[in-house]
């Protein structure tokens, strides 16, 4: 089985492996997702070399990130009072239309799905990572949506890449991925993705592309 691998932060850094993970053998490698996506295409592959943002999310105010796929869209209610370094890094690249193009480039049936990676393979990030602690009883239920980090990296590291958690076994992950929000609405388009069929290394055997991310203030 292939452990859940969690990477962002800098761009160029390679994959890691986390610990407490479900695996998947050859076998059970990939999803039995029928129809409801649409063909599509990532982006080509770049480097980022981003200024770090120093914005953070108003724990006043509201903010959902409004996730637009080939598979149809979802919303991501940030958690602007837990998480507002983590937030606000994300709103500015989503303003910046940083995500869009990007691929999920990484499925694991009954776990996650992962994306955010300009270099399309699990190495990529923005150019720059911050840190902020995940709250230490954070539970990675259903919905909740993380970002991916190395497992060299201190708890609470984040570039680009995030995943949302669809299946109850990443409740064993420990509280070590920066928090983001949960998804809020369209849940059951993150679930279509994370039973797309893939290969091997968890791509999806036909491109998942993020077609847009765009965070309103409510």
């Amino acid at each position: 089985m292939a452990a859940f691998a969690a990477c962002g932060g800098d761009a160029g850094e390679q994959e890691a492996t986390a610990t407490a993970t479900p695996t998947a053998t050859p076998e059970d490698t990939g999803g039995e997702q029928g129809t409801g996506c649409r063909p599509a295409e990532p982006g080509a592959p770049r480097q980022a070399d981003l200024p770090k943002p120093k914005a953070r999310l108003d724990p006043a105010s509201t903010y959902v990130a409004t996730v637009t796929t080939s598979c149809g869209a979802f919303e991501i209610t940030l958690d602007a009072k837990r998480a507002p370094k983590t937030g606000g890094s994300f709103k500015a690249l989503a303003d910046d239309g940083f995500f869009d193009g990007l691929g999920f480039h990484r499925i694991v049936p009954g776990f996650v799905i992962q994306g955010g990676d300009p270099q399309g393979d699990g190495s990529g990030g923005p150019g720059y990572s911050i840190v902020e602690a995940p709250p230490e009883d954070l539970t990675y239920a259903k919905g909740v949506v993380a970002m991916a980090k190395t497992e060299i990296d201190p708890p609470g590291t984040s570039g680009s890449q995030f995943f949302v958690v669809t299946g109850p076994e990443a409740a064993q992950l420990p509280p070590d991925y920066a928090l983001l929000g949960e998804v809020t609405a369209g849940q059951e388009v993150a679930d279509l993705i994370g039973v797309a069929p893939t290969g091997p290394d968890g791509a999806p055997i036909e491109p998942i592309v993020i077609e847009s991310i765009e965070v309103s203030e409510q």
